[in-house]
């Protein structure tokens, strides 16, 4: 059977992100027949513009009569990792009450694409505060309700996770919590199989 593959997105840009370190930790705990590649280059990413959305229309960069520019290609690059996705799963933080710039900024460059359309997604929230980053997730659910994405809400879950629980190398080693996140990817694996299965 084709293994099942998971884009895992953090909404931080932090080195020491507790999000971040989830979604590493993920990796270390799928299900059999399961790969995830954790998203990189948030930062890299061009301030979302319409204008610049848009493909190739031809030419070279000063080439007299050129069409509009390439796509960026941190955004190219972006667009076929979700497209190359099975599912994608986010964990992203609370700033100033609502979801980060710079993940905003990365929803809004999947618009255009069309790649993330219908594309089954999780979230997870590694939030131990007491509000569990409630609004973030809040603002989340309603961007993905624009992408019309197909949320798996078995495998959306809050897993507090306090910097303390982070090793030196970036993991969570914490078995509780290694022990939810295996349990709440097989419920994906579970649904995702399911999906995939021929009516």
């Amino acid at each position: 059977m084709t293994p099942i593959h998971l884009l895992l997105i953090s909404g931080s840009t932090r080195a020491a992100s507790t999000n971040t370190a989830l979604l590493r930790t993920v990796q270390t705990v799928l299900p059999a027949g399961m790969t995830a590649t954790l998203y990189r280059w948030m930062g890299a990413l061009p301030h979302f513009s319409p204008d610049d959305d848009r493909p190739d229309a031809g030419g070279a960069a000063g080439d007299a009569g050129a069409g509009p520019a390439a796509l960026h290609p941190a955004v190219a690059d972006l667009r076929r990792e979700i497209a190359g996705a099975d599912a994608v799963v986010f964990s992203t933080p609370e700033y100033a009450g609502a979801l980060p710039g710079s993940f905003k900024n990365l929803l809004d460059w999947t618009v255009g694409g069309g790649e993330i359309y219908r594309k089954p997604v999780a979230w997870l929230n590694a939030s131990s505060s007491p509000t569990g980053a409630a609004n973030a997730h809040a603002s989340l659910a309603i961007v993905l309700g624009y992408l019309s994405v197909e949320v798996i809400e078995g495998a959306c879950t809050r897993v507090p996770v306090s910097r303390g629980q982070v090793g030196a190398d970036g993991l969570i080693a914490d078995p509780a919590i290694r022990a939810q996140l295996g349990s709440v990817f097989s419920t994906l694996a579970s649904a995702l199989a399911q999906s995939k299965r021929p009516t």
